[in-house]
């Protein structure tokens, strides 16, 4: 171990090796409890919003305790949801970058927990459409909070990998989403006002159970000594550096290089925003793209793929699960399999040919869908194909953002392109295709299946220009923090070895 020099909680110009002593450490268990901790929460999400849209028919009908239609559910109340996690990743994306990642991961969940309890109480359509939006607004606080802890505790070689399979678990939650929802919706065995609920209230217990893990999740180290918790960071490494040499029974290599930092309690909002649209443009563009194109395919297809199988096929509101859970591990496979290439053959290639595939598919699966050429399975297995990609193409979208900026920002600029995008996205794509596909008509859905492939293939091209080389590199290379000091040697050795890179913002 090569601990650096104990440093005071307090501001000033300190010099450490944490960020080379973190990316040098082998996998551990203390790496699995972050990755359990922080990263489960993504099946919550997908098991809250598969379930929304398949009991969309459901609470549709009479006898639910709901007076609400299945458009209401897949369009305004997707919508709103979709609005509550912009607005939940903006507020907290700033918390988190100001208060720290720990706090923020722990109040994000409660609030996330509280509010889908009480969607479980829904007794008007009002009702259903308030505590949707807050629920969003605990997911997106949990987006920036998380997604920036990941990627600051991960070891560089393993970072792409790790943070694609920990966002595509969220298709974990939605193969539980769909497989619960055709026993909730059973009407032999559930009650129609009762079923529903429950499903939302199972989703309480166990993100209770996410909390409990989560308590013994650390604070970033990277956080803690550019907020002048410079000794609390070295001490929080050096025992995690212990623990792991007793794991594997030998000591750990010498960590290389060191970065000298001007520390600070809180970055201006208006130097965040200066730093990611002035120094960082072309970097600002490519987040924009990816999140714009995955958020309207997914947003879309995850609210309104039961609405499709229920208008089209005439498949019954109770058996919609069964084909969702179908394309849901579609989704988390994707991930599952092509992460690691996103570490060896590089972030460039695999995320562009990741978004242009998924678009070129999707629109060779709306033509079949227009010639009248599938019938639910085979649209099933369409999208199953298609997701397969996008999934690990979407999960590279909140990987990129994450590492390709400075890191006082890094919280808030995942917060601002998830935001910007999923509102562009994410809230129009529920509301048109809710409004396209209960038309009854083809060529509305098919329509709605070509706008998301066209923005999936755009995105891919974008990526092609102007996605960073960051497989293998540490965070503080890839973008220099806006605290180092130029006066002091700034980044030195392998843990940021190329200042230039990061100060000009635009090497790719």
């Amino acid at each position: 171990m090569t601990p650096s020099a104990p440093v005071p909680a307090s501001t000033g110009t300190v010099t450490t090796n944490v960020p080379s002593r973190l990316d040098r450490l082998p996998w551990s268990r203390w790496h699995w409890m972050i990755v359990i901790g922080l990263g489960t929460v993504w099946i919550l999400d997908g098991l809250e919003v598969t379930t929304v849209g398949n009991i969309a028919s459901r609470l549709s009908e009479d006898g639910s305790g709901l007076s609400i239609s299945s458009a209401q559910v897949t369009g305004v109340a997707a919508a709103l949801y979709v609005a509550g996690a912009c607005a939940g990743a903006l507020f907290f994306g700033w918390l988190t970058d100001r208060y720290g990642r720990k706090k923020l991961f722990m109040v994000t969940l409660v609030v996330y927990l509280g509010a889908t309890a009480m969607t479980a109480l829904s007794f008007d359509a009002w009702w259903f459409f308030t505590f949707r939006f807050l629920t969003g607004f605990g997911i997106g606080g949990e987006y920036a909070a998380i997604n920036s802890a990941i990627d600051e505790l991960i070891p560089a070689k393993f970072r792409g990998r790790v943070d694609l399979i920990i966002n595509g678990s969220y298709w974990l939650g939605a193969v539980g989403g769909a497989l619960l929802s055709i026993v909730m919706l059973n009407t032999d065995i559930f009650p129609k006002d009762l079923g529903w609920r429950l499903t939302f209230a199972l989703g309480v217990v166990l993100g209770l159970v996410v909390l409990l893990v989560r308590r013994h999740v650390p604070e970033s180290p990277r956080w803690q000594f550019i907020h002048g918790r410079g000794e609390e960071a070295d001490a929080l490494v050096t025992s995690v550096e212990r623990d792991i040499e007793r794991e594997k029974g030998r000591p750990l290599p010498r960590a290389e290089g060191e970065i000298t930092i001007e520390q600070r309690k809180s970055i201006g909002f208006g130097l965040i925003a200066r730093t990611v649209f002035r120094s960082y443009p072309k970097r600002a563009v490519l987040g924009l793209s990816l999140f714009i194109g995955q958020a309207f395919l997914y947003n879309a297809i995850t609210f309104g793929f039961g609405a499709i199988l229920t208008t089209f096929y005439d498949v019954p509101s109770g058996g919609t699960g069964y084909y969702f859970a179908v394309i849901a591990a579609g989704n988390f496979i994707g991930p599952l399999l092509l992460g690691k290439l996103f570490d060896t053959v590089g972030r460039k290639v695999m995320i562009s040919s990741t978004y242009l595939l998924s678009g070129v598919l999707l629109f060779g699966t709306a033509w079949l869908f227009g010639q009248g050429s599938l019938n639910a399975a085979t649209l099933t297995a369409c999208w199953c194909v298609v997701l397969f990609f996008a999934s690990a193409g979407a999960s590279s979208a909140y990987l990129t953002v994450s590492e390709i900026f400075p890191m006082e920002t890094r919280a808030m600029a995942i917060a601002f392109f998830y935001a910007l995008g999923t509102a562009a996205g994410g809230i129009s794509g529920p509301l048109v295709f809710a409004d396209l596909t209960s038309s009854g008509v083809v060529g509305d859905t098919v329509l709605a299946f070509q706008i998301g492939a066209g923005l999936m293939c755009a995105a891919g091209l974008v990526a092609a220009f102007l996605a960073v080389n960051a497989e293998g590199r540490s965070l503080e290379d890839i973008a220099t923090p806006l605290s180092v000091s130029s006066g002091a040697g700034g980044v030195s050795g392998a843990s940021g070895a190329s200042g230039a890179s990061g100060a000009s913002g635009e090497a790719v």
